[in-house]
């Protein structure tokens, strides 16, 4: 038995469909560059092997949400344009300087701190500015938009910063033809055309997230950011599947069955027994639960494949572990319970998941906890292997 094979639990990813999705990303976005979001430990992936791949594949950009998950892609040798947007007063301005990396600001005191974290450094600070274009949470309104240039301009005539970009971001993007979506199209083109007028002269304007990446070229501008959608996992169902969208799930999710034994009718399973069991059966025992990321709002239907049948968690998921009925079944202790991937072998989908626990598919995969090892296949890149090669390098 291998490595992977003896492992409690695995995440599976799969590098070459990551770098096959940022390339069918690409080509969706064919006139602009590509920003892959590695936030949230690459979406539970693993950044730094994520943003590596990422780049293999084209993206000139990586983003991440907060500074020290930049600082961290800059140790680990990744360097071109990086980004980070989430600031709170007193952050690592200086440290972020200094590396080259992208500050996002929305206010005049995230201006100031980059300012005086460029004078500190002795170079400039690459700047974006952010427009709260209708989204209601980071970004500076339009009426606040004035101050925020006319300052920022000022400190770019200093040789204080350079301002690299101008972004916002959707509502709802992931919903077609909702009102908000040209609302905010319109607002961001007026809030750009007003900084452009003020000689702000950008690398990058950019709006477009994955869903909008998928289904409005017209906001495509210089850049798109593709978070999810670069993981193989759909924005929304309103948008179709992984499949229908031309992508392919990076992440499979298996564990070992760590024992199977036999019951008799009327048998309570779990905490609270929610569920006894029909008739005589056979119980399995799944060694992962909600301190591995398993949703424990799952109980009772949240789906798992376990010797070539789909089966449904039996009672409540507790913090280590699960049960599901086997039906008479008795595969090994040790044999393979898939509980997501890809579906090439009929399991279930990180979309399945999220139905099961009445959540996004987002946080399926980014609450797989650091307890389960991550294994990566397809590392190299070049001629793309199988999907499901045996072995891997587990982290």
């Amino acid at each position: 038995m291998n490595e992977t094979a003896s492992l409690r639990a695995r995440a599976e990813i799969d590098l070459a469909a990551l770098r096959a999705n940022v390339r069918a990303l690409r080509e969706r976005a064919a006139g602009a560059q590509l920003m892959a979001v590695v936030k949230s430990d690459g979406y539970g992936h693993g950044a730094v092997p994520v943003a590596r791949a990422a780049r293999e594949a084209g993206a000139t950009w990586l983003g991440t949400a907060t500074p020290h998950e930049a600082l961290a892609l800059r140790a680990a040798g990744l360097d071109g344009p990086i980004m980070c947007w989430l600031w709170t007063p007193g952050g690592p301005w200086r440290e972020a300087v200094e590396a080259g990396i992208d500050v996002s600001v929305s206010a005049l005191w995230a201006l100031r701190e980059a300012v005086a974290a460029a004078t500190a450094a002795g170079r400039p600070a690459r700047v974006q500015l952010k427009a709260d274009t209708g989204l209601g949470r980071n970004g500076c309104q339009p009426a606040d938009w004035p101050e925020l240039v006319a300052e920022a301009r000022t400190a770019e005539r200093t040789g204080a910063i350079r301002i690299t970009g101008l972004w916002s971001h959707f509502a709802c993007a992931d919903e077609p033809g909702h009102p908000s979506i040209a609302a905010q199209l319109s607002a961001f083109r007026d809030m750009v055309a007003y900084a452009e007028k003020e000689g702000v002269d950008p690398e990058v304007r950019h709006l477009a997230n994955s869903p909008a990446t998928l289904t409005l070229p017209e906001a495509h501008f210089d850049l798109v950011r593709t978070g999810i959608a670069m993981y193989g996992v759909s924005p929304a169902p309103e948008l179709g599947t992984p499949a229908e969208l031309g992508l392919r799930p990076v992440m499979t999710l298996a564990a070992a069955v760590a024992l199977v034994k036999d019951v008799p009718a009327g048998h309570g399973v779990s905490y609270g027994h929610h569920y006894a069991t029909p008739a005589e059966t056979t119980l399995g025992l799944i060694p992962v639960g909600y301190a591995d990321g398993i949703p424990r709002h799952a109980s009772g239907r949240g789906p798992v494949l376990v010797g070539g049948r789909v089966r449904t968690a039996a009672g409540r998921v507790a913090m280590d572990q699960f049960v599901v009925d086997l039906g008479g079944d008795r595969p090994e202790p040790g044999a393979e319970a898939v509980l997501f991937g890809p579906g090439d072998r009929g399991e279930p989908s990180v979309e399945d998941w999220a139905v099961a626990a009445g959540t996004i598919g987002y946080e399926i995969v980014t609450r797989i906890g650091s307890r389960v090892p991550r294994v990566y296949v397809n590392e190299t890149a070049g001629p793309e292997g199988p999907a499901h090669p045996s072995g891997g390098t587990a982290r």
